[in-house]
């Protein structure tokens, strides 16, 4: 099901960022909407392929010039741009997408980033005040090491009150860090199945849906050149970002942040969320912790997340 209103505005831009050739799908019900640039989490995550799902549950174009960025290696691109990711150039083509964005517009653009995206906006807009009106931070990470501890203990917790198949499966897993991509990947699993990604979903069903959407988006060699790029990029990625931690190196922005995390997400604690105003410093900063919701807020919760963003 697509945006039942019909769009003004719905191409899609290849840009050469830095280099990497990248994607991303502008989209508008109308002509002269202010700017909203979308940044993926993941990491690894492509975007154009959920477009759809966005148009159909938070029907942002209504208000919005909607900017959905594939970043550097996602996508059906070439093997070397997924070779050529680390997150120092992840905020660098982020810049330029965002120079790019504003110089199209003329005008501050809200940045809505998802759960890596958005930490990874954090960082960039601490280069870039002037070209952004408020940042829309959904599941940001805010320390890993912490991040990974509490979806461990969370998994612990449920094993032990849980038949043999999941004990196995958690104990097969083994403790934090996950810093290569078929670890990372069993743990996606087990928190989709326990309803911590998506909300009361299951990981079979969320990737049976990932790929439909991929070979709509992509075509079929798209989608296992999609497929490929994903552990390319996550073997580069993730022994990077283990290291994350806004706690001890806080971000600082000079616009407005508004976070948004999942009652039922097992990696951001409620602990976690107290702590933020020691994790992002911002003339304005608010968080709030949404019940019935998992990491993915924004598609479990979209009424939340959609009024937030028209609010900034």
């Amino acid at each position: 099901m697509r945006f039942t209103t019909r769009l003004a505005v719905d191409r899609t831009i290849k840009l050469d960022v830095n280099g990497s050739a990248q994607h991303l799908r502008i989209c508008a019900a109308r002509a002269g909407l202010a700017p909203l640039l979308i940044v993926q989490g993941g990491p690894a995550l492509p975007l154009l392929h959920e477009v759809g799902k966005f148009q159909r549950l938070l029907k942002l174009e209504e208000d919005f010039l909607v900017a959905y960025w594939d970043q550097r290696g996602c996508g059906a691109v070439a093997k070397k741009d997924a070779n050529s990711v680390s997150w120092s150039q992840q905020i660098d083509d982020l810049r330029t997408v965002l120079t790019w964005f504003h110089g199209e517009t003329t005008q501050p653009v809200v940045m809505l980033g998802i759960s890596i995206g958005a930490t990874l906006v954090l960082r960039t807009v601490e280069h870039e005040p002037a070209r952004v009106k408020a940042i829309v931070a959904v599941s940001p990470d805010l320390q890993n090491v912490l991040s990974d501890e509490a979806a461990s203990l969370f998994l612990q917790e449920q094993a032990g009150r849980a038949g043999s198949r999941l004990r196995h499966r958690v104990a097969k897993l083994g403790p934090p860090p996950y810093v290569d991509p078929a670890a990372f990947h069993a743990r996606v699993r087990l928190l989709a199945d326990l309803g911590t990604i998506e909300y009361g979903r299951t990981f079979r069903g969320q990737l049976g849906e990932m790929v439909i959407n991929m070979v709509r988006a992509y075509g079929l060699g798209g989608t296992l050149t999609t497929l490929r790029n994903m552990t390319l990029v996550l073997r580069r990625l993730l022994p990077e970002i283990v290291s994350v931690n806004l706690f001890d190196h806080p971000s600082r922005v000079a616009v407005p942040v508004h976070c948004v995390f999942g009652e039922q997400d097992a990696l951001t604690s409620a602990a976690m969320v107290e702590r933020l105003p020691a994790a992002i410093s911002a003339p304005v900063i608010t968080a709030v912790r949404v019940p019935r919701a998992g990491h993915m807020v924004h598609f479990d919760r979209p009424d939340v997340v959609g009024s937030i963003v028209r609010t900034v």
